[in-house]
């Protein structure tokens, strides 16, 4: 069974900075893109970042670029989300995702795993 546990999440004020963690476990992602996703109250869930099978390449959403860093350690099963001066607009919950194919995409079909989400919210 696969899993995907997400930590990391909290209540931090504007222009703070979080964490977060996801690990997963049942598969191994090695050769598939992971990534992360967020659904703000009363909001469709959206695309955030991804990174793509070969660790290396990246992709952002417009909102997050300069502020968010997606990485991931495959010896560790782990992506990251490193989340920089965090606005108010970023309050949500944040879901990772593992994908069924190799380089990352906006599309929420793409992924058929997902976490339990964390909170993450920002004060002004």
């Amino acid at each position: 069974q696969v899993q995907l546990v997400e930590s990391g999440g909290g209540a931090v004020q504007a222009g703070a900075s979080l964490r977060l963690s996801c690990v997963s476990s049942g598969r191994t992602f090695n050769n598939y893109a992971m990534g992360w996703f967020r659904q703000a109250p009363g909001k469709e869930r959206e695309f955030v970042a991804a990174v793509h099978w070969n660790v290396f390449s990246t992709e952002y959403a417009d909102s997050v670029k300069g502020r968010f860093t997606v990485s991931r350690d495959n010896a560790k099963d782990t992506v990251y989300l490193q989340m920089n001066n965090l606005k108010p607009e970023d309050t949500a919950v944040y879901y990772c995702a593992g994908y069924s194919i190799s380089w990352g995409t906006r599309n929420l079909s793409d992924v058929p795993y997902w976490g339990q989400g964390t909170q993450v919210t920002v004060s002004s």
